[in-house]
This record gives structure tokens, sequence and C-alpha cells, in this order.
């Protein structure tokens, strides 16, 4: 039953496997269950057998990204204590590094960003996916921000939850510009100096 249930779990990870390459080189639109499966000789049926449709593709490929950038951040969190705000800047710069490293983490973010049709019924669909990541990510800024808050190294009146939708929306920004190749810096160098610029705001005077 175990052997079974392993080789579920290898199928499984195939087929999202090849839907990722497949998506990231046609687009999702253009990609069908047909060309899925027979990318690692399978058949339609049995894709359909682990997913209904493509957006529940897309949400699995969500949750195992998600799942596996979440890992490598508490890692990092848990071997970076006490927090700073070189360690917040730190955490950016391991989602860079995974970025560069890892081919199929690029794909992803270069799909979901780049090549991923987002109609309304798609979103009303993996919405659940998505929020739930963000919320994850949110809290961790939110409550390494918080601690540095607490540790009297933010001013009291800085509004923690701005300053955390401030920073997400500029990496996201900063990122959007590496996938598609436009930008004209590198991408560490844009996250040191833009997280410092807005930490040298908030900081009280003595720190």
């Amino acid at each position: 039953m175990r052997r079974t249930k392993e080789d579920a779990e290898q199928t499984r990870r195939a087929i999202l496997a090849s839907a990722m390459d497949m998506f990231y080189e046609k687009g999702y639109s253009k990609t069908t269950f047909d060309e899925i499966a027979k990318r690692i000789g399978l058949t339609k049926g049995a894709v359909y057998w682990y997913f209904r449709n493509k957006p529940d593709i897309v949400a699995a490929l969500i949750n195992d990204f998600a799942e596996k950038y979440m890992a490598n951040i508490r890692d990092f969190i848990a071997n970076n204590q006490p927090v700073s705000f070189d360690s917040i800047i730190g955490m950016q710069l391991l989602n860079n590094k995974q970025i560069r490293e890892d081919p199929q983490f690029y794909k992803f973010l270069f799909f979901v960003s780049c090549q991923m049709e987002w109609s309304e019924a798609i979103i009303n669909k993996i919405q659940p996916s998505i929020e739930q990541t963000k919320q994850v990510t949110r809290a961790l800024f939110i409550d390494a921000l918080q601690t540095l808050q607490k540790n009297g190294q933010i001013k009291d009146d800085v509004n923690i939850s701005m300053i955390c939708e401030i920073l997400m929306m500029m990496y996201g920004g900063m990122l959007d510009g590496f996938l598609t190749k436009r930008l004209t810096n590198d991408l560490d160098e844009l996250v040191k100096t833009g997280f410092t610029l807005i930490f040298n705001n908030i900081k009280t005077e003595s720190k």
C-alpha cells in the first residue's frame, strides 16, 4: 500500500512538472491536458484522475512552490536570530538566490507573472491558494517588523501593516522587472537599496 501511495505521489509530481514546463513554454490557455500527458507518457484520462481542470493544476503548483519557499524562509529565520533589518533584507535575497538557482522556481514565477491569463473565473478558482501564500508571507514580515518596533528599533508611530504592504509591493515590482528582463540594475542591489531607504525612514534615531 505504501508503495502505491509513493507511486501516486511521483505521478502527481510528474504531472505538475510537465504542466509547469508547458505553461512556461506555451502559456496557460494554449496548453492542453493531452500535451501535459503526452510529455510524460500518460493518457489524458490519467491526468484527469489527479486534476479535474487546469485551475486545479495551477492551485497545486502555487501550493507546492509556496510550501517550498516558506520552508526555506523559516529555516533562514531560525538561523538568523535575533531579527534585524539585515535579516529582513536577507529573506528577500534568499528568494532571489532560489530564483537564480532553481529553474523550476524561475519558470513558476515567470508563468504566474508573465504568461498566466488571469480571468475572473480563474482568479476565483485559485484565490484561496494565492491568498494563503500572501498571508503567510505578510505574517513573516509583520512579525519581524513588530519585533523590531517592540525592541525600540522602529519608531512607535510607524504603521507596521502599511510598511509591510509597501515592502511587499516594492519587491513584487522589482521581481516583475527581473522576470521580464526590464531591470537595468542588479536585483540584489535593488533590494538592498530599496529596503534600506524604507528602513532608514522608520528607524529610531539611536538605531
